[in-house]
């Protein structure tokens, strides 16, 4: 059932600040000491599909290839309905919204944004070529340019965005059939992002 409403408590103890929804675990007792709580808030939360871009969904689509966690293919399932992806092609080991894990953490989001599911990611981005799909690969490469230049690309749709393997990457083969390659640039001292929010840097870049 779909949260409407929660309260926003202070424990009267120790101090904690924390918001409560409707038959959670918690109950009205402090999660931190048990202490008794007070009700400083209370709050209506909108229905889905409240956003002012409602309607703007287009043809774009994921791809996530060998994605081990069903956290990060939850995630990631969440930021493509906020971007009006429409489809997502779950290919190899990843998990499908059947896994318990998936459809909590994508809370809702894959009853909004159609998936399927592909053994093989190869067989599939040659056919979504052939009907005419356009192929980006998200993924560190020599041949990669920086996300930031993807408005550059007059890409019509539909387009799919391609992401891979949290340990491996994209599947080399994959990224040969890629009309093109982009990466995130790296501030720190980490190589990379964690998938499902390089899936988010992305996905609002073609989505501007």
């Amino acid at each position: 059932m779909p949260i409407s409403s929660f309260e926003i408590r202070v424990c009267q103890s120790c101090g904690l600040r924390y918001p409560l929804t409707v038959g959670h675990s918690f109950g009205v007792r402090c999660p931190h000491c048990l202490g008794e709580t007070l009700v400083v808030l209370s709050k209506q939360i909108g229905g889905e599909g409240a956003s002012k871009e409602e309607g703007k969904r287009e043809m774009k689509a994921v791809l996530m290839d060998n994605i081990r966690s069903a956290w990060n293919v939850g995630s990631i399932l969440r930021s493509a309905d906020g971007f009006g992806f429409s489809h997502a092609y779950l290919c190899g080991i990843t998990p499908t919204p059947e896994v318990d894990a998936v459809r909590k953490t994508a809370l809702g989001a894959d009853e909004f944004v159609t998936w399927s599911h592909h053994k093989d990611a190869v067989k599939l981005v040659t056919g979504l070529k052939l009907e005419g799909w356009k192929v980006v690969a998200l993924e560190e490469d020599e041949r990669s340019i920086p996300i930031s230049r993807f408005f550059e690309f007059q890409f019509s749709h539909p387009i799919v965005m391609l992401v891979g393997s949290e340990v491996t990457g994209v599947d080399p083969e994959l990224l040969e059939l890629a009309d093109a390659i982009f990466h995130i640039p790296m501030r720190g001292q980490k190589r990379s992002f964690n998938v499902a929010v390089a899936f988010g840097v992305a996905g609002f870049s073609l989505s501007s």
